[in-house]
């Protein structure tokens, strides 16, 4: 009996990188089940260009576009029959946005959802993150990225409330993120999570995986408060190249990673959370399970 899948793609258009995930979907009776197969990440700053600038500019179009060509054959060859590619805070910022993704459909084929902060949000929560989660705890779920950082809280397995907020490492590298801005999100954290008790925190990026790789720890289990801070205080100190060369950091990690940290720890502090669970998800999954929901799912394709 042969194994019935298909392969499927979702492109994350985001501030500080953009990434192609490919995944196998295989159907068994029991419902879909969702296998990587690939994930390439390019490291193409789009909000370096617009928080400073307002738009993207030239050298970073081209690249991109040089990246969906290559993003295109990439799903050519591996038999893609499936894709969904969404972009978020830097491209619903650039005032050149909608002229770049024009641009980019005729010259790769490649079409661009500009996505908001709540759909961005809604995309990560179909990842059933839900199913990861003890029914008997509160979790606030926080996706940090390069222009913005979603925060989602769970009481148990339902999900009370989500907001997006324009913090990320790339608009705090560049120095546009303000005292009130993070005042805010603090803010926003202690009244929400206000009344329940021992709030965990489930962490999603780039950044977060890279410091639960750093900590060594088992697969499944959580990292602490204290070795996010430790860890913080330890890589501020260093240089870039100390961080790449000491700490066996990308060249394109070791600056975005410090303020990723206090982006963690400010969130954490807010809430008094004191673990980080690191299941390694993120938006290019929630595409994969988007797109098999509403065009394959209980389909005679499917």
């Amino acid at each position: 009996m042969s194994l019935n899948y298909k392969r499927i793609a979702g492109i994350d258009i985001g501030s500080n990188a953009i990434r192609l995930l490919i995944c196998n979907v295989i159907d068994t009776q029991e419902g879909p089940v969702f296998k990587k197969s690939s994930l390439i990440r390019v490291p193409i700053r789009l909000g370096a260009d617009v928080f400073t600038q307002g738009k993207i500019g030239n050298r970073n179009s081209k690249r991109l576009i040089h990246a969906m060509k290559a993003f295109k054959h990439l799903m050519l060859v591996n038999d893609v029959v499936d894709y969904k590619a969404c972009a978020t805070s830097a491209m619903r910022e650039a005032e050149n946005g909608t002229s770049v993704i024009a641009k980019l459909a005729k010259e790769s084929d490649i079409h661009i959802n500009i996505i908001s902060g709540k759909e961005e949000a809604d995309i990560i929560y179909s990842t059933h993150i839900e199913q990861l989660l003890d029914p008997k705890r509160t979790y606030l779920y926080v996706d940090v990225g390069g222009g913005s950082t979603e925060l989602t809280l769970f009481s148990g397995q339902d999900k009370v409330t989500s907001k997006s907020f324009n913090i990320g490492t790339i608009r705090i590298l560049t120095e546009r993120v303000k005292p009130k801005h993070w005042d805010q999100m603090s803010k926003w954290v202690e009244e929400k999570t206000e009344g329940y008790k021992s709030v965990e925190i489930i962490g999603s990026g780039g950044n977060i995986n890279k410091l639960f790789k750093m900590s060594g720890q088992l697969i499944g289990k959580p990292i602490n408060l204290k070795y996010l801070n430790e860890t913080l205080e330890s890589i501020e100190g260093l240089t870039l190249e100390e961080r790449v060369l000491k700490l066996d950091l990308n060249v394109d990690r070791a600056d975005v990673i410090v303020p990723a940290s206090k982006i963690f720890a400010t969130v954490m502090e807010a809430c008094d959370a004191k673990r980080v669970h690191v299941p390694k998800i993120g938006l290019a999954d929630g595409i994969v399970r988007t797109i098999y929901r509403e065009r394959y799912l209980n389909s005679s394709y499917a």
